[in-house]
């Protein structure tokens, strides 16, 4: 039998908190393979290992190789894998990270299946982008037009705190060179917004496809929680990256723009906290909560070697 190297795999209790971790870490062009408890990054500048258990969510593009062994470590530290395109802005595929929890999923999936709590959960994710306001008696179609003359108003503002001209959001999936600069950094600015939603929804156990505002996507949660955040980061970096470097280098710059900006702006915490608050969960059971369920007598054990009911009697 052949002896596997590394550490042993951690138990959910030992791994680093979401709220703890780096946000995300993009990779291109490099060989990914496993080094103790460490991912160890080959490109033709060097070596680098990286702590597996801190990084919230790795974005993987072009010209990535990756073993199975490094696969292995990171489904067993909890981390998000994205497989991205160039510069970050497409996404193909994703890992799902670890978690062994299902209250989250049950409380989002109830929600979301009845009007009358989706438009709730909706409402409170206006009213949080509208702190002054009421928003409790707007109708959805009331909530969309709050929101849009919100971000054009956002848009104008940074255009006039940078003096970047700014006309209209443009982006073209399959052709990201032809958008202007100020577009390029808000598609890859809000790329990594997407990423550090995606990490922390799929940390705690929600779902990313039960959008409450999007719908009919498997990444609507995401959409709906990343919207909650653009105003205060992606935009206005967007906005400083691009009066500050024009068009060089613009997609890298501003994803480590980004990556510092959530971590000087601890937004992980407070993502964790709000996701918490718009679906109404606060007290998580511990990992490894497994049971059976009845629709008379409620949660029953796992593991049992239950009996028929006519047999026994």
């Amino acid at each position: 039998m052949t002896k596997k190297s590394g550490a042993k795999k951690p138990e959910i209790n030992e791994l680093a908190r979401s709220r703890d971790r780096i946000s995300f870490l993009y990779l291109e062009h490099a060989r990914l393979n496993r080094q103790d408890s460490a991912i160890k990054v080959v490109t033709n500048e060097g070596i680098v290992c990286v702590p597996s258990a801190l990084i919230s969510v790795l974005m993987l593009g072009p010209g990535i190789d990756v073993t199975h062994r490094a696969m292995e470590l990171m489904g067993d530290s909890g981390m998000a894998v994205v497989w991205v395109g160039e510069h970050g802005v497409r996404q193909y595929a994703h890992g799902r990270a670890l978690n062994h929890s299902s209250k989250f999923l049950v409380q989002q999936a109830k929600l979301v299946s009845n009007r009358r709590s989706r438009i709730h959960v909706a409402r409170k994710m206006y009213q949080l982008r509208f702190p002054t306001e009421d928003v409790s008696k707007l109708t959805m179609q009331q909530l969309r037009g709050k929101e849009g003359a919100r971000v054009r108003r956002v848009y104008l503002t940074q255009s006039k705190r940078t003096g970047v001209p700014w006309d209209h959001r443009q982006y073209k999936p399959d052709d990201f060179n032809s958008s202007s600069t100020i577009n390029k950094a808000l598609t890859v600015a809000h790329q990594a917004l997407y990423g550090l939603s995606y990490s922390v929804i799929a940390a705690l156990g929600a779902s990313p496809g039960l959008g409450f505002v999007h719908t009919g996507h498997d990444l609507s949660f995401v959409y709906d929680f990343a919207d909650l955040y653009k105003a205060d980061y992606s935009i206005p970096l967007a906005f400083d990256m691009t009066a500050e470097y024009g068009d060089d280098y613009i997609a890298g710059r501003t994803r480590r723009g980004m990556r510092d900006e959530f971590k000087k702006g601890k937004l992980i915490v407070q993502m964790v906290h709000d996701l918490k608050y718009l679906l109404d969960v606060q007290d998580v059971p511990e990992a490894q909560t497994l049971f059976l369920w009845d629709d008379r007598e409620g949660l029953q054990k796992f593991g049992v070697q239950y009996h028929d009911f006519e047999e026994v009697n």
